[in-house]
């Protein structure tokens, strides 16, 4: 063979080598950006969902405290929160979602409080129907991260 052959073929061989590296260092790279820029995407989406739920939730129980009668729309809403919850959050929130819902529908039928009532309720966990939904959210979202 000749050697202008071996020193053509060695350099061409070096050239798509080399362009096959940096091929695969961008597509690796891009990937990787891609795959951080969807879970904070997720992240942000799940902040914003069980931010919702918070707000609504604690209106509804609120409302429950003192008053007799359920307002329908509000509740569809909170539990079409729920479902949302179930497509992307673990079992474990729906689960906490649920139970809170079911703690507010359970209010609605019992007597109203009255103020006095309400301020001997605060030194107990009875007005915070959220903490172990807020707790199981934020170890959620702990564990997405980025690695």
């Amino acid at each position: 063979m000749n050697p202008a052959y071996v020193s053509a073929l060695a350099a061409l061989a070096g050239s798509a080598i080399g362009g096959l590296t940096s091929f695969a260092a961008a597509w690796v790279t891009q990937r990787k950006q891609a795959n951080v820029q969807w879970l904070l995407q997720d992240k942000t989406r799940r902040q914003e969902l069980y931010k919702q739920f918070i707000e609504e939730a604690s209106k509804l129980y609120a409302d429950a405290l003192v008053h007799n009668q359920v307002e329908v729309s509000a509740l569809v809403s909170i539990y079409a929160l729920t479902s949302r919850m179930r497509i992307i959050s673990s079992p474990e929130i729906v689960e906490r979602a649920d139970k809170v819902i079911r703690m507010i529908v359970d209010t609605y039928f019992l007597p109203n409080k009255t103020f006095p009532e309400l301020r001997d309720m605060i030194g107990s966990d009875a007005l915070d129907p959220l903490r172990a939904f807020s707790e199981a959210c934020r170890m959620e979202m702990s564990t997405l991260t980025v690695s």
